[in-house]
């Protein structure tokens, strides 16, 4: 049996907990999701504007207190915080190390970015059209597997750093090296996906995502452990957290979390296998311990996807506040002259009545008169200077009226937009890089 954990579930999570499981869950090995599809298009621009960036912003602040621990302890930390720049990710691990004096092997594995590899005819999933629609691309990454992690799980590595590795499988490749599963072993794969899947959005399965005062309740909610799995060698794992940390791990967790973000339950496909979850048997078997057995696989797709991000223009924001009586009325006034105005000019325009019909586009049950309302306008253009011009007019409510708006603010941000496309497996060949830290010099 081994322990592993997940440190985190997004890119901006929690820093403690991490720590945390390190230090107190007896794992050996510390799995740490922080990539979405949006956020390696973002850090593709970075890379672009500076060769030595492109990886995860927080990636000091996370592994500067996590590294010493987990050496400490003997815990093995795997992570896609390398997002567009794993080489670049691993030196600044390294850097870490040398300035704590902590011997240190790094990992870096790479090859998932395949934007050259890209043909303008690619099917786009979403539309059915071309690559060629989306003239400006920022970023193309294909969704590597378990199997990409292998090598750099083999090299003893401290820390390894990927790009684009699909969720589940940070966590199913310790499983997979630990017990020396054949990759081909569908049903042993799937149970490490379903663990990993169970794993990767952190709190979310310790009662973060469930919490609902009153109805679900969960303790602690400030101070939430994040949890880990014990998994056995024939694919058989326990969920938990450690004692003394906040939320809760029981069926209702687990269930949720199973489900989320899933559209077939009996093909969840990943790099590394066809998952069927309805197989999936739970069981609560103490307080806060959660047995997982049953999850049955079939041979994986013959082709990765592909996660495509592009410029899809700027987006200009403003927002505005009302109070006092007849907040609504002047809210609403306030939201009609900005369309009367705004609206001519921006064929993506939309208007929001915060508080009131910002979730739904409009009331969906009766509403009394509202003391305070926030009127939020935003708009897409593919120019900046015109994306400007959403702010401004917000801006220009403090002295155009209505009456007693206050609070105004403006954004203006570059957004990326996001498809997706297949690549056929074999065209993508990852690739590992090592570097070392020995106590007196760094080296690759």
């Amino acid at each position: 049996m081994i322990r592993i954990g997940s440190g985190a579930g997004f890119a901006g999570d929690r820093l403690e907990p991490a720590v945390v499981l390190a230090e107190r869950a007896g794992l050996a090995y510390l799995g740490l999701e922080c990539l979405a599809e949006r956020t390696i298009a973002l850090a593709q621009l970075r890379k672009l504007k500076d060769p030595d960036d492109g990886y995860d912003p927080l990636l000091a602040r996370r592994l500067a207190p996590l590294l010493p621990v987990a050496k400490r302890n003997g815990v093995r930390l795997l992570s896609n915080m390398g997002a567009a720049n794993p080489v670049a990710g691993a030196r600044a691990v390294l850097a870490i190390a040398q300035q704590r004096r902590l011997p240190l092997k790094v990992a870096a594995v790479t090859g998932d970015d395949v934007l050259k590899l890209l043909a303008p005819e690619d099917r786009i999933l979403e539309t059915g059209g071309r690559v060629a629609d989306y003239p400006w691309l920022v970023s193309a990454n294909a969704y590597l597997g378990a199997e990409a992690l292998l090598p750099a799980l083999a090299s003893g590595a401290d820390v390894i750093l990927t790009g684009r590795v699909a969720d589940p499988s940070l966590f199913l490749a310790p499983a997979m090296h630990a017990f020396g599963w054949d990759p081909a072993d569908w049903d042993r794969i799937a149970a490490g996906t379903v663990m990993g899947h169970l794993l990767e959005c952190g709190a979310q399965v310790t009662g973060g995502y469930y919490a609902d005062p009153g109805v679900k309740d969960v303790p602690r909610f400030a101070a939430l452990g994040f949890p880990y799995a014990e998994i056995e060698a024939d694919g058989r794992f326990t969920l938990s957290k450690p004692q003394d940390t906040g939320g809760v791990v029981n069926l209702m967790t687990v269930k949720e979390q199973l489900l989320y973000e899933v559209t077939d339950p009996r093909g969840y496909a990943t790099p590394d296998v066809l998952a069927d979850f309805t197989t999936v048997r739970i069981a609560q078997t103490a307080e806060n311990r959660v047995a997982v057995s049953g999850a049955s696989g079939r041979p994986r797709p013959p082709q990765l996807k592909v996660s495509i991000g592009y410029h899809a223009g700027w987006v200009g924001e403003g927002e505005m506040s009302y109070a006092g009586p007849n907040a609504l009325a002047r809210a609403q006034l306030a939201a009609s002259a900005l369309r009367e105005r705004l609206a001519p000019e921006f064929e993506a325009l939309r208007i929001d009545l915060i508080g009131l019909s910002s979730l739904h586009g409009r009331p969906l049950h009766a509403v009394g008169e509202p003391y305070e309302i926030r009127v939020r306008v935003a708009g897409r253009a593919g120019i900046k200077e015109k994306a400007e011009r959403i702010g401004e007019e917000v801006e220009a409510l403090w002295t155009n009226g209505p009456g007693g708006g206050g609070g105004a603010r403006k954004y203006l941000r570059e957004q990326i937009g996001v498809v997706s496309t297949l690549i056929a497996r074999d065209r993508v060949r990852p690739e590992l890089h090592l570097m070392e830290y020995k106590g007196e010099e760094a080296t690759v």
